[in-house]
């Protein structure tokens, strides 16, 4: 049998090419190549090793018959056209973990070095002047440090803040009391934790829903004088608006190691007093480098030579002969995932996975991993379903699973309930026989639908004109309504309606929407 053979094109630690060698994967490292010259021998290969300097696009993965993984030495894999892979039957992995203390570590020497002024002193004495009375510093002892995403990375900032004897708080919607209470922090609100943090580090993914997250409305809630530490994303932070804050002697400095465009040659922050810029230097340690690099090495190896798949960004662990029958299945989970999730708005404490009948004697180990995955994804968009396990149980979330024999109208379901501090909700679906996945029950209400690109959730009460008022608002608005189903509970109860439509809808339609007397909520749903 031929040994399988990898090309290491961005620069990695010697030692993953030791662990290559040492498993029986032939390595070749060739690093900087142009795209033209990686287009023209990426043929030759069965893995891909990268960083993030080389772009493993659409057309560099046409050209890869053979290529069956791709490592990212890293977390982020902007760099790797993922939707191209997976067509392809390529798996995609990164290394979450890798890089997590060094990126804690950073923001938190970010944050002592802005609490002392610590960079603009060794300026100012360098040049010769000896300005002692200008740069007057604050103590960390005592403080509030509120952390915005209290993930691995989070949870490691907190316990080095709780170390400084700072008082920590904590805004994260998948952090659970017992979790919270566990590593020593206040699980808050967002307002509460503006109010009273004196510094604020983020460490959340960069989402539709956290871009942002502080802007100019956010930092008019905060403390006078605090100071905003982000190690994670750009684009978290408004960064005109911090500005603004900083030059108006609201806000009392930041420092960033992320900005909204990267590599940052300007920012509005630039030049400003008591702001640290870095850049991009959370991961940039020796240990780090090398931590990931071990990993990658050892999971491309694994998956080429035994098949086994970790961190897998694109596919779950499935073998070869249960792919066929459970591809639908794993969908339908992801599917279910995914509703519950985008209509969770607060912590989760568990989800329950319910599979009753056929579906009860498959592997269901992947099926739960694609669930998970589709319910964290709204707020954590790096979550896959290989890591969703891991991520649910960094936030504290239990996850059960049961499997029974047939039970009800349908001979094979999966039913998906997310159980949070104030209420409970479920939703399941089924697989015809056409292969093709449909919900039929939310919030135990039967009614039956496809998932669509994109949907309306409609809660309204069961009153006579609604749908009429409905239709003719999407009328006047232009809007093509594709596919309409409705449920209720009982007549005149509570009622559900979902509605596929062929375009996103503006916030003013949502809003008029909202104001139809009957709807109780609207909630626009992506698949």
């Amino acid at each position: 049998m031929t040994a399988p053979r990898v090309l290491i094109a961005d620069q990695l630690s010697p030692a993953a090419v030791a662990i290559f060698k040492e498993r029986g994967v032939a390595t070749d490292v060739k690093v900087g190549l142009a795209k033209e010259e990686l287009e023209k021998i990426i043929g030759e290969y069965d893995g891909l090793a990268v960083r993030s300097a080389t772009k493993a696009t659409e057309k560099i993965i046409a050209a890869a018959p053979r290529l069956k993984v791709i490592g990212r030495a890293g977390i982020g894999v902007d760099n790797i056209d993922v939707k191209a892979a997976t067509a392809k039957g390529i798996i995609v992995m990164n290394t979450p973990f890798g890089n997590s203390i060094t990126t804690a570590e950073h923001a938190i020497s970010l944050m002592m070095a802005l609490a002392r002024q610590i960079p603009e002193a060794d300026r100012s004495t360098q040049a010769g002047k000896w300005e002692k009375s200008k740069f007057m510093g604050v103590e960390l002892y005592g403080k509030t440090l509120g952390v915005i995403g209290c993930g691995n990375i989070g949870s490691i900032v907190a316990d080095r803040g709780i170390g400084l004897k700072m008082k920590v708080i904590a805004f994260d919607p998948f952090l659970s009391l017992e979790r919270a209470m566990e590593i020593g922090v206040e699980k808050v609100e967002l307002d509460d934790l503006l109010r009273r943090a004196d510094f604020i580090t983020l460490h959340t993914p960069l989402t539709d829903r956290t871009r942002n997250v502080i802007n100019a409305e956010a930092l008019a809630k905060t403390k006078k004088g605090v100071r905003i530490i982000n190690c994670a994303r750009g684009g978290l932070v408004d960064e005109r608006a911090l500005a603004a804050a900083i030059k108006s002697g609201h806000a009392g400095g930041a420092a960033f190691d992320v900005f909204e465009v990267e590599p940052a040659k300007e920012s509005p922050l630039f030049g400003l007093p008591n702001v640290i810029c870095t850049p991009h230097l959370g991961a940039s340690t020796g240990e780090a480098q090398e931590n990931v690099a071990l990993q990658v090495a050892e999971q491309m190896s694994d998956y080429l030579l035994k098949g086994a798949i970790s961190n897998a960004v694109n596919f779950p662990n499935i073998t070869a002969e249960e792919a066929p029958r459970l591809r639908p299945w794993v969908k339908l989970a992801e599917q279910l995932g995914s509703f519950a999730g985008q209509l969770t708005e607060t912590s989760i404490k568990s989800v329950r996975l319910e599979y009753s009948g056929e579906v009860a004697t498959l592997n269901t180990k992947p099926l739960t991993a694609a669930a998970m995955a589709g319910v964290l994804r709204p707020l954590l968009s790096d979550v896959n379903m290989v890591s969703a396990a891991a991520s649910a149980k960094e936030r504290g979330i239990m996850i059960e699973e049961t499997t029974r024999t047939q039970e009800g109208a349908f001979e094979s379901y999966i039913r998906l309930t997310v159980h949070t501090d104030n209420y409970d909700r479920s939703v399941a679906g089924t697989v015809f026989s056409d292969g093709r996945p449909r919900i039929i029950q939310v919030r135990n209400i039967d009614m039956e639908f496809e998932c669509a690109p994109r949907m309306l959730f409609i809660r309204n009460a069961d009153k006579p004109g609604f749908i009429g008022k409905f239709g003719m608002l999407m009328g006047e608005a232009g809007l093509n309504i594709a596919t309409l189903n409705l449920g209720r509970d009982k007549p005149g109860g509570d009622a559900i309606c979902m509605v596929a439509v062929d375009e996103q809808l503006s916030e003013d339609v949502l809003a008029k929407i909202r104001a139809l007397p009957e709807v109780v909520r609207v909630n626009p749903l992506q698949f």
